[in-house]
């Protein structure tokens, strides 16, 4: 099964693809290889998802921010690309969670996203190389920022 059936039998909404909100660009193509800059949790209708975790929201509300993250992830890359089977692996994920000073279980958090990646790309080409740190803040107070490095399949 190709990276697009994987995601359309997932029943997932995409939120729309990020406009950038600085001097920088969400995407770069280098080559074979996707730089994505840091990606937040775009809820479908446009807005953020927002809190610090252990605080305002809890571990799994964390997670699920996560993954909403790698939705919004998935909507920049099919956005800048046309179709996710352009992409042939994961290389790397680095995952920031806005977190109290005495959470531990960044890991955990950053598992939402790449649990995600894994249903689309599949076992073999969803895992990567991954970070996952925790910081004081983040921009628009998000739960949760996370970059990432893909391969492009050969054309």
């Amino acid at each position: 099964m190709n990276n697009e059936l994987r995601f359309l039998a997932l029943g997932l909404t995409l939120p729309p693809a990020p406009e950038p909100k600085g001097v920088y660009t969400p995407m770069l193509q280098d080559g074979r290889h996707i730089y994505l800059s840091g990606h937040l949790p775009v809820n479908t209708d446009g807005s953020l998802q927002q809190g610090k975790i252990g605080k305002d929201i809890d571990t799994e509300a964390g997670k699920l921010a996560a993954r909403q993250v790698g939705l919004t992830i998935l909507a920049t890359l099919r956005s800048n690309l046309g179709s996710l089977n352009r992409i042939k692996r994961v290389i790397k994920v680095f995952g920031m969670v806005n977190c109290t000073t005495d959470f531990e279980k960044q890991p955990y958090i950053i598992n939402g996203c790449s649990e995600l990646l894994v249903e689309v790309f599949g076992r073999e080409n969803g895992i990567g190389v991954r970070s996952a740190v925790g910081v004081g803040s983040l921009p628009e107070n998000v739960p949760v920022e996370i970059e990432a490095l893909f391969e492009l399949n050969d054309e």
